[in-house]
């Protein structure tokens, strides 16, 4: 047996109990959970944030105020309530309060806006939407009436005033709610299979869709840290989002479950990172590819390697930075790990061994297959099932989906959309009839079954840490007057993580690139989701069956010396998207001009 493969078996051995009171059919809920770590650990503190400590008891009674406030609200088993708010520890303590009733919470990306941001809740269903007071103008600016018709609930920060706009101050209303765990029974029927949490993920095609996120995948989510030894006297520093898995499962979930501490930050500050990380006394980290980066391109500070960091868990980071940034910042190990938040496969690199996204963790069902990049298909045999990769070769990861009679330790539980799950699985893999999910990604591995990945499949790609949906951004654009046809893809920028979005404009009229009225259009999407690079081109290639060629766009990427017709950069301080010549070209290039 491998030595990692030791490891993983000992160590899950001790969390074993844990994971199967939550195994789909059974009844155990993260409610559960919240309410047995109050008890375990009562005056333990749970959350550090902005110099306030708050113990699991508190923490657990806040949950129960919004719980009684759901039932007051006639909230219960089946409902949706979306929950717009940036990082701060009412955060947890709502979406906890509405699980103790059954309630599903839609976990909103506090960067999304306009039709996006529209989008996103009317696809859930929701009943009712959270909004925190830094996410008021994204509301306000909704034309949606759908969503302006849901009963909103405005959450403060602590010392914010509470805005004149006609919304039920949530804060308010929770003040004269019951501290008492809410019966049981609230919540009968439920079980650990059932969502938990709706989480938006762009997937490989199309709008963000809501992914199904149970209340078993959650109990499980701090998995990666379990692993690597967390334990009750750890604290975990997480400067990431809590809409997303990494912040508000992996890091949430671990610390439930041990005891330990969860020093929660509003957002990453490269900065005043290292300086916080040794002041709070944290002892691991949640990290994703772009911050290592950041870091690096800091000036050395004397709190680089006054830490009592002992690992940190993330995915992203690249594997030319990655030796660099152990050394400069003394971090022992990196548990680098993959995994989607909605993907039923998940690996993890114990051993710290640089570049690769780590190995299959014992239970997982996966296959990597052969992909043909160009034809948009897998490669099959002449039975007509998938060809799977030798060592080294690259394809596509796969996940296998139950069937009959056999059990996997980690599901696909799908979308909200049907057409949308049904697009994420491929039959007949291994033997006719068979389902597997699709990962969407491109990998290789090694002889010694160690993953690394290669690229993205489709249209989606990642950029400052998010995935960027090309649809979305290609209807926008196809919006301004005079814009025909957009076609948005991923290039790589030397020194950067990920692609930076590139669109080839097909005119129907005349557009002024350069000026403001097309640059504030553009703002429109998410600061994530913004073509860095724009050019003009005469007419889009098409397949024989009218889908857009992109390889050869791709390929040219933004060198103006590949390319005839003008090229545009975004100049954020500028205001404008400004011509990219040659010689700003090379800055770019050389990381002399900031993106």
């Amino acid at each position: 047996m491998h030595t990692d493969d030791l490891k993983l078996f000992w160590r899950t051995l001790r969390w074993l109990p844990a994971m199967l009171k939550a195994r789909p059919g059974k009844t155990y809920t993260s409610a559960d959970l919240v309410e047995n770590s109050a008890r375990r650990f009562a005056d333990r503190v749970f959350v550090e944030f902005e110099g306030r400590n708050t113990t699991f008891a508190e923490f657990n009674r806040e949950a129960n105020r919004v719980a009684h406030w759901a039932i007051g609200r006639g909230l219960g088993k089946g409902d949706v309530v979306a929950l717009m708010m940036e990082n701060r520890p009412q955060y947890l303590s709502i979406w906890a309060g509405l699980a103790k009733v059954g309630v599903t919470t839609a976990l909103i990306n506090t960067h999304l806006g306009g039709q996006s941001l529209a989008h996103v809740i009317e696809s859930a269903a929701c009943r009712a939407i959270v909004i925190g007071d830094e996410c008021l103008a994204a509301y306000r600016a909704l034309a949606s009436e759908q969503v302006r018709a849901l009963p909103a609930y405005l959450s403060c920060r602590d010392g914010a005033s509470v805005p004149d706009d006609g919304l039920a101050s949530l804060d308010r209303e929770l003040t004269g709610c019951s501290t008492q765990n809410p019966p049981a029974s609230l919540r009968a029927g439920l079980q650990s299979g059932d969502p938990l949490f709706y989480i938006y993920t762009s997937g490989t095609t199309g709008l963000p869709k809501a992914a199904r996120f149970s209340h078993a995948r959650f109990l499980a989510g701090g998995s990666y840290h379990l692993l690597s030894g967390f334990g009750a006297r750890d604290a975990l520093y997480c400067a990431l989002p809590l809409y997303h898995t990494v912040g508000g499962v992996i890091c949430v979930n671990a610390v439930l479950l041990t005891g330990a501490r969860l020093v929660l930050r509003r957002g990453f500050s490269a900065s005043q990172f290292w300086q916080d990380i040794a002041e709070s006394g944290a002892t691991s980290f949640q990290y994703i590819g772009e911050m290592c980066r950041y870091l690096l391109a800091q000036p050395p500070g004397k709190y680089d390697t006054r830490h009592r960091i002992r690992y940190a868990v993330g995915n992203g980071l690249r594997p030319d930075i990655w030796k660099a940034f152990t050394s400069r910042f003394n971090v022992p190990r990196m548990v680098e790990f993959y995994g989607a938040t909605e993907s039923n496969v998940t690996l993890v690199n114990l051993r710290g061994r640089p570049g690769s996204i780590g190995r299959l963790m014992p239970g997982i069902k996966a296959a990597l297959v052969r992909y043909d990049v160009e034809k948009d298909a897998h490669v099959r045999d002449a039975r007509g099932l998938c060809v799977e990769c030798a060592s080294g070769e690259s394809g596509e990861l796969l996940g296998r989906i139950a069937g009959g009679k056999r059990s996997e330790l980690v599901h696909f539980e799908g979308y909200t959309s049907a057409a949308a799950t049904r697009a994420k699985i491929v039959p007949d893999v291994r033997e006719h009839g068979d389902s597997w999910f699709r990962s969407g990604d491109l990998l290789k591995r090694d002889s010694e079954g160690y993953f690394y990945f290669v690229d993205r499949i489709g249209d989606s790609f990642r950029w400052k840490g998010e995935n960027v949906s090309t649809q979305e951004v290609e209807e926008v654009l196809a919006r301004y007057p005079g814009v025909g046809l957009a076609v948005v893809y991923g290039v790589e920028v030397p020194g950067m993580e990920g692609r930076a979005g590139m669109a080839a404009l097909e005119l129907a009229g005349a557009v002024d690139i350069a000026g403001e009225d097309f640059y504030r259009h553009v703002g429109g999407l998410p600061v994530y989701a913004r073509p860095v690079f724009l050019r003009v081109i005469e007419q889009v290639e098409m397949t024989g069956t009218f889908k857009v060629r992109k390889v050869e766009l791709q390929r040219q990427g933004f060198d103006p010396g590949a390319i005839a017709s003008t090229l545009y950069f975004r100049d954020e301080a500028a205001g404008r998207y400004r011509v990219l010549d040659a010689a700003t070209c090379q800055r770019l290039r050389a990381g002399d001009c900031r993106l």
